[in-house]
């Protein structure tokens, strides 16, 4: 089961990366960091679903898309200099705080 939630993580990871290559694809425009999305996107979503072969759906999903937004929101503003706010610091810890109160509060298939 440990080995399940390395995989969830790890792939979350790289949800942060396809993001961020994403953004520099501009629209998918740019054919470098498009073919850099496209390839992280199937690895992080290969690994995602090794993960989730043996967790809850939910809890998995949750865990996944948590690190890869609060991952980006992250490396967008440390990296990319975007804004930094307030609520989007305090709505972020909550959506932090809130996907570890799931896993703890889950029972583990």
């Amino acid at each position: 089961m440990q080995k399940d939630w390395i995989y969830i993580i790890v792939g979350g990871l790289l949800e942060i990366f396809w993001a961020l290559t994403m953004k520099l694809s501009v629209g998918f425009t740019q054919p470098f960091w498009s073919i850099i999305t496209i390839i992280l996107l199937l690895i992080s979503f290969y690994i995602f679903a090794k993960g989730m072969e043996n967790l809850p759906v939910g809890i998995a999903y949750t865990t996944y898309t948590g690190i890869g937004a609060i991952g980006t929101l992250l490396f967008g503003i440390f990296i990319l200099h975007e804004s930094v706010t307030i609520p989007k610091i305090g709505f972020s810890l909550l959506l932090f705080f809130g996907i570890l109160l799931v896993k703890w509060n889950s029972k583990e298939e």
